[in-house]
């Protein structure tokens, strides 16, 4: 919608609302000079509002406007006062279309215009008609200024530039500081650091770092006995709460916005129950230099996902719409080629060749596949391979088993989505390289822990290519989340792929 239309949109509500208010009292007082006054202005505001959509003589209309409104009122003024509620309006209506210059010139006008009949017809102004006007000019000059800014935005041209060199502002600001950060961006490490120091200050036989997730909390970290007992439904309370919780031997605080600490003491340990939690208390505020870094690489890491993910779809768009529609495109050059070979050596050739265009083609449908393919918030990590394995087995004719132990916790998006991607990766690789007639993938998910396998009966490892990158960007995967991957022969053939995290290493 244009700024001029909404602008008459905005002025028409006015004046109508205006007129809804004059009526109120007009309905009270019924005079002659009431009724006149009420028709005067409206036939000024209905003048005006045709002009206005008339270009040559918008410019001309605020000005008018306001003079009509002041002839009304100082022609009404003695004995009724009603009608000056209309002075407040011009200003505003001048402001929409002038800014803070169209209500000083509106204000000027419709004053000149009022004193001046009143003073010609009645010789004279009372204390109680120049307190009136003065009220309702005052208030016309407050509207005027709200009028200014809604002029201001009304017409301001919105650069489709601006979010971009906000981003690069807030990137480079963003580059310059991680120089000065001193404990790194590493979530697990920084989350090992907080459990390190909690261990110091209370005796406990198992700790957990939590971040939620949606409406649920995921654990980050776990050190101990991994079976924390009531302290995750603690850990829930104490977000829930925003505040420190003690039941028991199981205890639960929250650091920061987005962290929370849970663990159980030690039954062993003598404890003093108004000590332990006096210190558990204390625990947010003296980690709170380490719940802000923590909260700082959590940010960043959400950042680098979401940065990630709009490549990998720019890239599938991209490869969808050049790379796969080029390449079928000399697939059908070669078959109208095809249709009349010189002789049947040339036939083979083409045919051949049409192979070859058929299988890149399902190769590059593929890779767009494996790019779009990420993992939802309803759906488990296990789910996810599941998913992708079926369209890679469909596809591909090759026999994928996967085999789920999943508990119901969940692991923080950034680590599931590399671990998909690792265990996506493999696949594909034991697809393309390892001539094998079943694949097997094994998925065992006890957060913050886990271990995937990919296992094939192939023809096993073999001398890398030069221009392979598929087990480098693995390996840089895992090492993003603090994985260990290997990648072995099986003793019965064919090789394994094993991707180890957390408890599971």
């Amino acid at each position: 919608m244009a700024p001029i239309r909404r602008t008459h949109q905005i002025t028409a509500a006015t004046r109508l609302f205006a007129l809804v208010a004059l009526c109120v009292p007009v309905i009270y007082d019924p005079s002659r000079v009431t009724l006149l006054a009420l028709a005067g202005v409206t036939g000024v505001w209905l003048v005006a509002t045709v002009l206005e959509r008339r270009p040559r003589l918008a410019i001309a209309t605020p000005p008018f406007e306001a003079a009509m409104t002041g002839v009304v009122c100082g022609l009404t003024l003695d004995p009724s006062l009603t009608v000056l509620l209309a002075l407040a309006v011009p200003p505003f209506l001048s402001a929409l279309a002038r800014g803070l210059l169209g209500t000083l010139l509106a204000i000027s006008a419709e004053l000149v215009a009022v004193v001046s009949l009143a003073l010609l017809f009645q010789g004279h102004l009372t204390a109680e008609q120049s307190l009136a006007i003065f009220t309702w000019t005052m208030a016309g000059l407050g509207l005027g200024m709200i009028g200014s800014f809604l002029h201001v935005n009304l017409h301001l041209e919105v650069d489709e530039l601006a979010p971009y060199l906000d981003a690069q502002r807030l990137i480079r600001q963003l580059l310059d500081l991680s120089d000065d950060l001193s404990s790194g961006l590493d979530v697990t490490s920084l989350a090992g650091a907080v459990v390190s120091d909690v261990r110091d200050s209370l005796p406990t036989t198992g700790l957990a770092v939590y971040v939620p997730r949606g409406e649920v909390l995921v654990p980050l970290v776990s050190r101990g006995d991994v079976d924390l007992g009531n302290s995750e439904e603690l850990a829930v309370e104490s977000w829930a709460r925003s505040e420190p919780m003690v039941h028991d031997h199981a205890f639960a605080f929250p650091m920061g916005d987005s962290v929370v600490v849970a663990g159980r003491l030690s039954p062993d340990a003598e404890l003093d129950v108004t000590e332990i939690e006096r210190s558990i208390l204390a625990l947010p505020q003296t980690l709170r230099a380490k719940s802000v870094q923590l909260d700082t690489a959590l940010l960043f890491s959400d950042f680098r996902d979401s940065a990630s993910a709009d490549v990998r779809k720019r890239l599938a768009r991209e490869m969808h719409d050049g790379v796969a529609q080029d390449i079928a495109s000399l697939g059908y050059l070669v078959d109208a080629l095809a249709a009349r070979p010189a002789d049947e050596k040339q036939a083979k050739a083409f045919a051949m060749l049409r192979e070859r265009i058929t299988k890149i083609v399902a190769e590059v449908r593929q890779s767009v596949l494996t790019l779009r393919t990420s993992i939802g918030e309803s759906e488990s990590l296990g789910a996810a391979i599941s998913t992708v394995s079926r369209h890679l087995s469909e596809s591909s004719g090759i026999p994928i088993q996967v085999t789920l132990d999943e508990h119901s916790t969940r692991l923080r998006p950034e680590v599931e989505a590399e671990l998909f991607r690792i265990t996506q990766e493999a696949m594909n690789n034991a697809i393309k390289h390892a001539q094998c007639s079943t694949i097997e993938v094994n998925c065992q998910v006890k957060a913050p822990a886990a271990l995937i396998t990919i296992a094939d009966d192939g023809r096993g490892l073999q001398k890398a290519r030069s221009d392979s990158h598929g087990l480098k960007i693995m390996r840089e995967r895992a090492r993003l989340v603090g994985a260990d991957l290997s990648i072995d022969d099986n003793p019965g053939g064919g090789l394994m792929v094993a991707v180890r995290l957390g408890a599971g290493r």
